[in-house]
C-alpha cells in the first residue's frame, strides 16, 4: 500500500530500500490537475527504477508558484490522487518553492522531470554529485494543467454565449 508520508520518513524508507539495492526514483511537481501527460511521465519514471517518490508542492507554495487561483485540488486531495496510481510507491509534500531540501533528504538514485526544465533542474547538481542519474523524459503534446484549465474555461465560456 503506498502511503503519504513526511519527507524524513520517505528518506528513512529510501535508505533501507536503497540497502536492499532497490533503486530509488524521485519525480515532483504541483499535480494540480492529473491529465494523461501525468500519467505518462509517472509511468515513464517509474520504469527506470525499483521505487518511484512523487513530491507534491503544498497548497502555499502552489499558491506562490502559479497564483491565488491555484491549487484547483487541495494538497491532500492531490496526494491521494498520486498513491492511488500503481505505478506510485511513496508521496510526500514540500513547502519550499522547489525541491531541493526534499531530493537531499531522499537522495534518490535517479531524479526525473520533464524535458521542459531540462535546462533548470533542480537538484541536479546533489544527484550527480552523489552518484545518481538525472532524467529529463519528453512531455506528451498538448498536455499540461495550464491547457486543461483553459479547455475548461472555454468549454464553459461557450456555453455562456
Amino acid at each position: 500500500m503506498v502511503s503519504i508520508q513526511s519527507r524524513d520518513s520517505v528518506g528513512q524508507d529510501v535508505r533501507r530500500l536503497q540497502s536492499l539495492g532497490k533503486r530509488i526514483v524521485f519525480t515532483n511537481g504541483c499535480f494540480d490537475i492529473i491529465h494523461p501527460g501525468h500519467i505518462d511521465l509517472l509511468g515513464r519514471a517509474r520504469g527506470l527504477g525499483d521505487v518511484l517518490v512523487v513530491a507534491i508542492n503544498s497548497d502555499s507554495s502552489v499558491r506562490r508558484l502559479k497564483g491565488p487561483d491555484r491549487p484547483v485540488f487541495p494538497e491532500d486531495e492531490r496526494a491521494e490522487i498520486l498513491r492511488a496510481l500503481s505505478m506510485v510507491d511513496y508521496v510526500c509534500t514540500f513547502d519550499e518553492d522547489t525541491p531541493l531540501e526534499t531530493i537531499r533528504i531522499v537522495r534518490p538514485d535517479v531524479l526525473v522531470k520533464g524535458a521542459d526544465w531540462a535546462s533548470n533542474i533542480v537538484g541536479q547538481k546533489e544527484v550527480e554529485a552523489w552518484g545518481g542519474k538525472v532524467a529529463a523524459l519528453p512531455l506528451v503534446a498538448g498536455q499540461s494543467t495550464t491547457s486543461v484549465i483553459d479547455r475548461v474555461v472555454r468549454s464553459l465560456d461557450s456555453k455562456r454565449t
